[in-house]
């Protein structure tokens, strides 16, 4: 007995340590951890809209669960992708009505405009871009997407598109 305590004090600190790299379905690839910390400055939404973010859509839902506002900026929008720069951020409504950053989403519009060809899919970190799919407003191009929740868990995994724990008011 005296020898299981030490190790199970061990396994707690350990697991405590890996505990600010954790997401709703494990934990995040070190690839994920610097994206969470490339955006970090953007939990503020004066932050973000200070680096060019717009409000973009209102809080997306759906009985899957939710996105959250989307905040764009349309200078990265176009060829080539940066994980460093997220062309999206996502934010969710918290109890005071105030903003706090959820993931980010990655958009690449599709390259010949196309539904039924997706030879340009993208992938990032491993993961191929939902899609082709339309528009999902006036003058939005068909086009793929990534959400990656890296700033709150996600119970339906880490790049689903839809989050069930949050909801829109």
């Amino acid at each position: 007995m005296r020898r299981v305590l030490p190790l199970v004090a061990l396994a707690g600190v350990a697991l405590m340590a890996a505990s600010g790299a954790l997401a709703g379905d494990g934990r995040l690839s070190p690839e994920l951890q610097a994206v969470r910390a490339d955006v970090a400055r953007f939990h503020s939404v004066d932050q973000a809209l200070a680096a060019g973010y717009v409000p973009g859509s209102p809080c997306e839902e759906s009985p899957a669960g939710a996105m959250g506002f989307h905040y764009v900026k349309p200078a990265l929008f176009g060829p080539g992708l940066d994980s460093s720069n997220p062309e999206v951020l996502l934010y969710i409504p918290g109890a005071d009505g105030s903003l706090k950053l959820a993931g980010v989403e990655y958009f690449q519009a599709d390259a010949d405009q196309d539904l039924a060809t997706d030879v340009d899919r993208p992938s990032l970190f491993g993961q191929p871009f939902d899609g082709p799919m339309l528009g999902h407003g006036p003058g939005m191009p068909i086009h793929y997407d990534l959400h990656v929740w890296v700033a709150e868990a996600n119970p339906a995994g880490v790049f689903a598109q839809w989050n069930p724990a949050i909801s829109c008011p």
